[in-house]
């Protein structure tokens, strides 16, 4: 019994840090945009975004053909010029919650709606920085309301279902994880080599949760569009995922550690042998002296 919840331990404890970071991590908003933040100072995110946006243009501008190969490397050389000052990263942090919020919204509503996002508020603060900062022209950046769409309707019912079942599954399966470990412990006959088998499979619970990370980093990339740009995608993911990661070292360090100290701790409570006192020594000295056979040689021949 103790070795099947010692087992059932260390196999729920990865799943339970990969549900917790799902389901309260991702859905922080706030932790979110924190995480997505540093993203903006990426080279290979503001070349996505620069070939983006850039296209984006060159598909609203009225331009013929014959001018398109030499105006567009222009716009897209302005468009990655504006992703290195303040302005593009109070719209990417902007952006990031907007959207984030639309998601969260309905993922805890029940409409089925396709979610979109409003960029108007978005648009307001580039100007405001970009008049804040002397741009020619900035205050009058047109703010226009836009809707973009996020995430279709037909998607929402099955992503809805997912979540619920993150956010129970990010709660127990970590409580059930150290419920067990303790149970079993506390029912092992020899416990110590509990605490090491369970030091043990936490450390491999961890080994094989970054294991799992790297694969899914290759799956994901392997299995995104030829038009999106990789290495902005591989940066995405190292990003979102670089607490889970955290979480996989640490079960690793702590496991490894722990098995460590209780294996140290079978010599600790070995304890070297009595020595006899010295009274007890003499006496025994003196007792031996007098039954020997030599106290017999100073006795008087008849």
């Amino acid at each position: 019994m103790s070795a099947l919840l010692i087992t059932l331990s260390c196999l729920l404890l990865p799943f339970g840090a990969l549900s917790a970071w799902a389901a309260y991590g991702l859905a922080d908003t706030g932790q979110y945009v924190s995480t997505m933040a540093p993203l903006a100072d990426d080279p290979d995110v503001r070349d996505a975004v620069a070939d983006t946006v850039g296209d984006g243009i060159m598909r609203e501008v009225d331009v013929g053909r014959p001018m398109q190969g030499t105006v567009a490397p222009f716009v897209r050389e302005a468009v990655r010029s504006f992703t290195q000052t303040r302005a593009f990263r109070l719209a990417w942090d902007a952006g990031n919650r907007a959207a984030h919020d639309a998601v969260l919204r309905a993922l805890q509503d029940e409409r089925e709606e396709a979610v979109t996002v409003d960029l108007a508020p978005v648009t307001a603060q580039v100007r405001d920085q970009l008049a804040h900062d002397h741009v020619p022209l900035a205050a009058r950046i047109p703010v226009q309301h836009t809707a973009v769409a996020v995430l279709p309707a037909a998607e929402l019912d099955r992503l809805r279902k997912g979540f619920h079942v993150l956010e129970v599954a990010g709660f127990w399966l970590p409580v059930a994880a150290v419920v067990f470990a303790a149970g079993g412990i506390a029912l092992a006959v020899r416990r110590r080599r509990a605490v090491t088998a369970t030091a043990l499979g936490t450390a491999l619970g961890g080994a094989l949760l970054g294991l799992a990370l790297s694969l899914g980093r290759a799956l994901t990339l392997a299995g995104l569009p030829s038009d999106v740009p990789h290495p902005a995608a591989a940066a995405v993911y190292d990003a979102l995922t670089a607490t889970l990661r955290t979480v996989s070292w640490l079960l690793l360090a702590v496991g490894l550690t722990v098995a460590l100290l209780a294996w140290l701790s079978r010599y600790a409570r070995r304890r070297p042998a009595t020595l006899p006192e010295p009274d007890a020594v003499q006496a025994d000295s003196r007792s031996l002296t007098a039954d020997s056979p030599t106290s017999d040689q100073n006795m008087p021949v008849t």
